[in-house]
């Protein structure tokens, strides 16, 4: 097995160097990193992940609580967690919180607490006090991505003012019956980002001086078959239809424009669509959406983490950064 000694001497460099160069810890030229980078690739040499941490007391390791595993909207911005913290030689461990209250606490109680991370990234979960002080003992830098919480450092998105653009894009194009597809209560969970969503809708027909209609409000549960059957509902039953579709997520609003077409109705000169969020799929079915680029908050997440770890930080600075979002308009609106 190749040893750090023979890297060292490939490179022609100290081991300490190797083992600064390797592990991202202490100054290296660049030169002299590059050379150590080349030698270890040429010997094979991979750092012992025990060894590492037993040298430096890190894990090299990540822990990220999420509440969903097969929701693309999470996967997405666990793909750009993962990427990000790949590229600087971090893994990962996932922790998913479940609908089960006996899950949930032995994820705070008992797994993360097990010290085999060096730091915490909560995607998209509401954490009650209890469990936001139980992080915080960890002593471990920890970013939250979703609603503000005053003892974390976070990264969210506006979805009031989300919602608002996406409203306002169709009250632009001469749209005022315009209905939302929202979610069920059991789905207005962990920052209530539907409510907020609903809100934003409301607040630009209101400024807009548009009545809502309570009969254009439909529910559904963030997925493509969910925003099918409320679209449906709102196509098929007696009375004013609307001429356009604000759903609050881009799977919704993809279901939708599905409904709309086997119902005969055409997009967009019959019924405009739009949605939030940036799905992958939208650019195929030539999506109006809000982009909130959810690849790109993984990747902020793992870099502000890896900053705080960098810096020692594990006090947390309550620092709070608004994230990015942006109109993107493609095929699916039109005017009226």
């Amino acid at each position: 097995m190749v040893g750090i000694d023979e890297v060292a001497q490939l490179a022609g460099v100290s081991t300490a160097t190797v083992s600064r160069a390797l592990s991202g810890r202490g100054y290296v030229s660049a030169a002299s990193r590059e050379r150590v980078h080349v030698a270890a690739q040429k010997l094979g040499y991979v750092v012992s992940s025990r060894a590492s941490s037993l040298a430096s007391g890190r894990t090299r390791n990540i822990g990220v609580v999420v509440p969903f595993l097969d929701r693309w909207f999470f996967s997405t911005v666990l793909s750009g967690v993962s990427s990000a913290l790949m590229r600087q030689g971090y893994d990962i461990t996932l922790y998913n919180i479940t609908a089960d209250r006996d899950v949930r606490r032995s994820v705070f109680e008992t797994a993360l607490r097990r010290q085999r991370v060096d730091a915490v990234i909560a995607v998209s979960i509401e954490l009650n006090d209890e469990e936001t002080d139980r992080m915080l003992a960890l002593g471990l830098p920890i970013i939250a991505i979703g609603g503000p919480n005053p003892k974390l450092d976070t990264l969210s998105v506006d979805d009031l003012a989300v919602a608002q653009l996406a409203t306002e894009h169709l009250l632009s194009l001469g749209h005022t019956a315009i209905a939302h597809i929202g979610a069920n209560p059991e789905f207005d969970i962990d920052f209530h980002i539907p409510t907020n969503r609903r809100l934003g809708f409301e607040k630009a027909l209101a400024d807009a001086g548009v009545a809502l209609k309570p009969e254009f409000l439909e529910p559904a549960d963030f997925t493509v078959d969910g925003g099918y059957r409320a679209c449906k509902q709102l196509l098929g039953r007696p009375g004013p239809r609307p001429t356009a579709v604000f759903a609050a997520s881009d799977e919704m609003a993809i279901g939708a424009l599905l409904a709309a077409r086997d119902l005969g109705f055409r997009v967009p000169e019959d019924l405009s669509i739009i949605g939030i969020d940036g799905h992958e799929l939208g650019a195929f079915f030539g999506l109006t959406t809000v982009d909130q680029f959810p690849l790109g908050q993984g990747e902020r997440a793992a870099d502000a983490v890896l900053t705080k770890l960098a810096a020692d930080a594990a006090a947390p600075a309550q620092e709070h950064e608004e994230l990015p979002f942006e109109l993107i308009v493609r095929g699916t609106t039109a005017r009226v």
